[in-house]
């Protein structure tokens, strides 16, 4: 499949900016975005891209306090996954966890060693706090063991599986709302031989039930955190369910706080790392 990257420069820019006109371009089937200051990257399938409804949801950003500027790339499918496999260097996280590509070869083995794809999924472990959710289960293992999981906008899968080989209740469920991630967990799943342990449903918030699991994992973007964390909280079970939040800035600590205190969760841990956060909350103490 061909993507189209739409280069959105931003001026003067801040990374809020960014995700507001993240917010508003969405809608147009946009699936994925990464920032390299000033710009917003915007990532959508080609037959899907609409040029002349790009520029009428820019327009609105017209005498604003910033403005945006656009250009357009085409990516093909070939060198799109050539420039993932270029990218991607194995991960080790705590001496514990390895995540690699399926052809990285003759690499010192860890406790627990994750083969992925990434393909067009996003999720390949480099970013921060894919790293730091990795290391807080790794330091939650022994809690987690035995306990209902739920990876919410799992990518590629990487969270699911972790917490699949540490010991978490069979099955650990993934969820994404693009199906394109839901496809690449299901495959990294069987190159991980935890299959069985793994199910995976494509969709959003809305396809949680009430009061069904101890942990939720939810490492996707401060709107969608604000948005949705509601819907996780409602997901945990009343007493001690744990959520696990990060895709967001340190300076998002208070803002994600504070809603989190309105729906009765309490910090238990945070973690920091290149301004990017990750936040234990509990539900109803322990």
């Amino acid at each position: 499949m061909d993507y189209i990257v739409v280069h959105i420069n931003i001026t003067p820019f801040s990374e809020e900016r960014a995700e507001i006109v993240e917010a508003e371009i969405a809608e147009l089937g946009f699936d994925s975005f990464t920032v390299e200051e000033p710009l917003l990257n915007a990532f959508i399938p080609h037959e899907l891209f609409s040029e002349p409804h790009l520029k009428t949801v820019l327009s609105g950003f017209v005498g604003g306090e910033f403005t945006v500027s656009h250009t357009v790339e085409l990516v093909k499918e070939q060198n799109w996954n050539a420039v993932w496999e270029s990218d991607f260097e194995p991960v080790v996280v705590g001496d514990q966890v390895t995540v690699r590509a399926t052809y990285h070869k003759n690499l010192p083995r860890t406790r627990y060693n994750i083969v992925i794809d990434p393909q067009m999924s996003f999720g390949s472990g480099h970013h921060q706090t894919t790293t730091m959710m990795i290391e807080q289960l790794l330091e939650y293992r022994k809690l987690l063991k035995g306990k209902a999981l739920l990876d919410m906008g799992c990518g590629t899968g990487i969270l699911a599986i972790v917490a699949a080989k540490l010991g978490a209740a069979i099955p650990v469920h993934a969820v994404d709302i693009d199906p394109r991630c839901c496809r690449s967990t299901v495959a990294n799943a069987r190159r991980n031989r935890v299959p069985h342990k793994l199910v995976t449903v494509c969709g959003d918030a809305s396809v949680l039930i009430r009061g069904q699991y101890d942990y939720v994992l939810a490492n996707i973007n401060r709107n969608i955190l604000l948005a949705d964390m509601g819907s996780y909280v409602r997901a945990l079970k009343p007493q001690g369910g744990c959520l696990f939040l990060s895709g967001f800035y340190t300076a998002d600590i208070p803002l994600l706080l504070e809603k989190a205190a309105s729906l009765g969760l309490k910090e238990e841990a945070r973690r920091t790392r290149d301004d990017w956060a990750l936040l234990v909350l509990v539900k109803g103490g322990r």
